[in-house]
């Protein structure tokens, strides 16, 4: 196969899996137009329509998904070969597509993106933050960082941050106004501010007292589906909000928000980099690990196994990735 037809290969290939030109052209590095004019040369070549596209839309054609079907085995094989070679170069290089859930991106990968980028010149990194990462391979990621409770058992695992409590707080001025609960039973008097999901679950409210679990409902006139909403929402003293404690632990420190049933908090067992175990590490990604560890042991992160998924509390976390 001649080096032209090989990138028209790999070029319909990425189009096929991001169904997007623009994407696929982020993914390989190369412009928009060349692509699609890539993706012209090899139908005409092969004198069949591979790819139907509208503006809004990418989808394989019957012989296109046929196509596709035989040549990513290889292509995932050729990229394999390609990344054992990595070891042999004196720096790791090329593009690490990482998912991140928004609190590591506001509280790990915002604060070393610079000392990463710095170690490592010839990386590239494309970081996606989103709300509920799916199947992360499928969607061309590299690696994922998530709750532990939300990482299938196949997936190679490291601890980036430690156990994340989470706190029902309220604003000085809201406990003026109502008694603060004593326990948890106690929140049906209060106006909660809740937090909907990606999938359209609301986010329960969950505790955990001396080994007993305890699932609340919580009910209020608020319902929204942004943490820094809420975070307003609940310094503006329109309720309790139950929140992740690295979100509100500068408001507690200075006063504008007050922890409420502290001995009921429950805890999370961190946030986890994660990475399938069937697939070659590149060299990108064995540097970003190097990396996250050593920030982790200067950070005190203790290293540990996330519990299987479907542990308590990943019930509530309501988008776990099935695959």
């Amino acid at each position: 196969m001649r080096g032209t037809e090989f990138a028209e290969i790999s070029g319909f290939a990425a189009i096929a899996e991001q169904r997007s030109f623009a994407k696929a052209a982020t993914q390989l590095g190369i412009g928009r137009s060349t692509l699609s004019q890539s993706l012209r040369a090899l139908e005409e070549r092969l004198g069949v329509r591979l790819l139907n596209r509208t503006t809004r839309s990418v989808s394989l054609t019957e012989a296109g998904a046929r196509l596709l079907a035989r040549v990513r085995p290889s292509l995932v094989e050729l990229n394999a070969a390609v990344a054992e070679l990595d070891p042999y170069r004196q720096s790791p290089s090329g593009l690490l597509k990482i998912a991140v859930q928004p609190p590591v991106a506001t509280f790990l990968i915002g604060s070393i993106l610079a000392r990463f980028l710095r170690e490592y010149p010839g990386v590239q990194l494309d970081v996606a933050v989103i709300k509920m990462p799916a199947d992360i391979i499928g969607e061309g990621f590299d690696a994922g960082i998530r709750f532990g409770e939300q990482i299938e058992h196949d997936m190679m695992t490291m601890r980036v941050m430690s156990e994340a409590p989470f706190l029902v707080v309220a604003s000085p001025d809201y406990l003026e106004r109502h008694p603060p609960p004593k326990t948890p039973r106690d929140l049906r008097h209060h106006d909660c501010i809740r937090n909907r999901l990606p999938n359209g679950a609301i986010f329960g409210w969950d505790f955990e007292k001396n080994g007993k679990v305890l699932h609340t409902r919580v009910e209020g006139r608020l319902i929204v589906n942004d943490i820094e909403l809420s975070l307003r929402a609940v310094r503006d003293g329109l309720g309790l909000a139950y929140l992740l404690y690295d979100y509100i632990s500068a408001d507690i420190k200075a006063g504008r928000l007050v922890p409420l049933l502290e001995d009921w908090s429950p805890r999370l067992s961190g946030f986890f980099l994660y990475h399938s175990s069937r697939r070659q590490v590149t060299g990108p990604l064995r540097a970003f690990i190097t990396f996250l560890k050593a920030e982790a042991a200067r950070r005190g992160v203790s290293p540990a196994t996330p519990p299987s998924p479907g542990v308590y509390p990943s019930h509530r976390l309501a988008g776990k990735s099935r695959r």
